[in-house]
C-alpha cells in the first residue's frame, strides 16, 4: 500500500494516481515521485493564504467603512445646535421642542445635558432640540426682568408635551431634566 502525500488514502502498489484525489505518486519510468521535500511548495500555499486572509481583510474593512460613512445624519443633522424654528424651516430627525413662555426677557440654556446651548429672549418662542431620542434633554430658565408674570418651559417630543413647569417668582429660575 501506498499512502497519498496529499490525502492520505492508501492506495495499491500499482496505482500511478491516488484513487482519491488523483495526485501523481509515479513519474513517466514507474518510480515512485518522493513527495516528502515540499517545503517550497507549502511556503507557497502559505503566502497565498496570507494573500487571501489579508484581502479578505481589507475588503471587510472597506464594507465596513462604506456602512458607516452611509449611515452616519448629514452634517446639518449632526450638529448639537438650537434654532429657532419659527423663522427657519428644519427637517430633523430629531424629536425635541422647547417652549419658553414669559412676557418679560428670558435667558436659557438648553439641550443635551454635555452640550448646553445658550439662549435669551422675550415672549414665547419655540427652538428646535438638536437632541436623539435616546438622549437626555435639559431645559434651564430665567428671569432676566424679575418680574411678576409666570415663567414657563415645555419640553415637547414629536408635538406632544412630555414636562413642564413655571414659575411666576420674581427672580424665578425652572428647570426640566428629561430622560427618555
Amino acid at each position: 500500500m501506498v499512502k497519498c502525500p496529499r490525502c492520505g488514502y492508501e492506495n495499491s502498489v500499482s496505482s500511478k494516481y491516488c484513487d482519491n484525489c488523483a495526485y501523481l505518486l509515479t513519474d513517466q519510468q514507474g518510480n515512485r515521485i518522493n513527495n516528502t521535500k515540499r517545503s517550497s511548495s507549502w511556503n507557497v500555499g502559505i503566502a497565498k493564504k496570507i494573500v487571501i486572509v489579508l484581502g479578505i481583510i481589507v475588503i471587510a474593512l472597506l464594507l465596513f467603512s462604506f456602512i458607516y460613512n452611509n449611515s452616519q445624519p448629514s452634517p446639518e443633522d449632526s450638529l448639537n445646535v438650537i434654532t429657532d424654528n419659527g423663522t427657519v424651516n428644519h427637517s430633523s430627525s430629531y424629536p425635541f421642542t422647547a417652549v419658553v413662555k414669559y412676557d418679560g426677557t428670558w435667558y436659557s440654556k438648553m439641550g443635551d445635558p454635555n452640550y448646553l446651548v445658550d439662549q435669551s429672549g422675550s415672549g414665547e418662542k419655540m427652538f428646535l432640540l438638536d437632541c436623539a431620542p435616546w438622549e437626555r434633554v435639559s431645559i434651564m430658565a430665567q428671569k432676566e426682568d424679575y418680574g411678576d408674570g409666570e415663567l414657563t418651559i415645555e419640553l415637547l417630543k414629536n408635538g406632544d408635551v412630555v414636562a413642564r413647569n413655571s414659575t411666576t417668582n420674581a427672580s424665578g429660575s425652572i428647570e426640566i431634566n428629561y430622560n427618555y
